[in-house]
């Protein structure tokens, strides 16, 4: 498949890119190298072949959310730039 420069100026407009004059005709190029690529694929025959959905048929293990304190007070506070015995000390933002 050809693409033209007026092709490239639009879909280089559509993908907010930036494209150089003397970057053109390499990438016209490469574009018609991955368009014949993919036409080349439209030959095969794959009747009877299932979408991929999913690359592995790993499933997610979920757990249980439940609210635990695993950091004690101090070791909270302890990376803190700014705090007292109980609190963080953060700049008042609200006038």
């Amino acid at each position: 498949m050809k693409i033209d420069h007026e092709s490239l100026h639009k879909i280089a407009h559509l993908a907010r890119l930036e494209v150089k004059p003397e970057e053109e005709e390499a990438l016209l190029e490469s574009m018609e190298n991955v368009l014949t690529w993919m036409e080349q694929l439209n030959e095969l025959d794959t009747t009877g072949v299932e979408p991929l959905t999913h690359v592995t048929d790993e499933v997610n293990n979920w757990r249980e959310d439940v609210a635990q304190n695993t950091l004690s007070r101090a070791e909270g506070l302890q990376n803190a730039p700014s705090h007292d015995e109980q609190y963080l000390k953060v700049p008042k933002v609200i006038e």
